[in-house]
């Protein structure tokens, strides 16, 4: 945030670095090779376009990468603590990996982890695990055609596999190695008091419910039935920690180090589950409708 309320959140960590983002993408020129065109001169279209974003991010506060009609993997993939853990943290020896969120997001208003369901932990993932397939899940049509894109765009259909899916309710029968999630966790308080540029996104994307846990919950208590035995779910809770170990009093949980913390994001294993735990029909029946 800075003295004019604009928040840097989808990407981009302060004004200059925005500005950069903004004008070369909207000018298809490389943002590596920035110093090259400092100087240049634009035509009259050219300045009347950029005015025109201008505008819509400072005055109307829509995210950069909105503006650019162009919400890839820059915005969401810098600054996710789920990916960055997922850099560091996995030996790549799994053969199949899932992410069933009903959204790919995160929120708690300070960094930018709900540009939602574009693929950009998918992708990551599929690059640490060379060998894996890997469904990447989200309820939202408009957002997986963007992951869809992306994943294109870096040559993994092959491996990435886009599912359209509130949680696990569309979901083929299938067990994985690995659960990754990063899902809706921001709180009723927290969502009042939001940045206009994350009330650009869908609600059911950030929002977790009173405490924060509401997806969370549905998310644990259904994973045990979609792990192979010895499987891991991560899911990434922002700084609910006290939150995530209230609700989930009955589920051993594992705290990782993260660069934003020992609160963020939290394994479980499949074996630790409770056997209550196992999918019901009330979460598959509510999965599938409820978005």
């Amino acid at each position: 945030m800075n003295e004019g309320g604009v928040f840097f959140g989808h990407g981009q960590v302060d004004a200059v670095d925005e500005a950069l983002f903004l004008v070369l993408r909207s000018l298809q020129l490389p943002i590596e090779r920035a110093d090259l065109f400092l100087d240049a001169f634009l035509t009259h279209a050219e300045i009347n376009s950029l005015i025109q974003m201008i505008d819509q991010r400072v005055r109307k506060r829509v995210p950069a990468a909105y503006v650019l009609r162009e919400p890839g993997c820059r915005a969401t993939a810098s600054t996710s603590t789920s990916g960055r853990s997922c850099r560091v943290r996995f030996s790549p020896n799994s053969s199949r990996t899932a992410w069933p969120v009903g959204a790919e997001t995160g929120g708690g208003g300070r960094r930018a982890r709900h540009v939602h369901g574009i693929g950009c932990l998918a992708i990551i993932a599929a690059d640490v695990f060379p060998a894996a397939q890997v469904d990447a899940v989200d309820v939202f049509s408009d957002a997986l055609a963007v992951a869809k894109r992306n994943i294109a765009d870096y040559q993994m259909t092959a491996r990435v596999h886009a599912v359209q899916s509130d949680l696990y309710g569309d979901l083929p029968s299938k067990r994985y190695d690995i659960i990754l999630c990063n899902p809706p966790y921001v709180t009723d308080e927290s969502m009042a008091a939001l940045p206009r540029e994350y009330q650009q996104e869908p609600k059911l994307a950030l929002a977790g419910g009173a405490d924060g846990m509401s997806v969370v919950r549905r998310v644990v208590r259904a994973a045990r039935g979609y792990l192979k035995r010895g499987g891991l779910l991560f899911v990434e809770v922002g700084g609910g920690r006290a939150a995530a170990e209230q609700t989930l009093k009955d589920v051993p949980l594992t705290w990782l180090t993260t660069s934003d913390g020992d609160d963020t994001v939290f394994m479980a294993k499949q074996e630790e589950f409770a056997v209550g735990t196992e999918p019901c029909s009330a979460c598959t029946e509510h999965g599938s409708r409820s978005r």
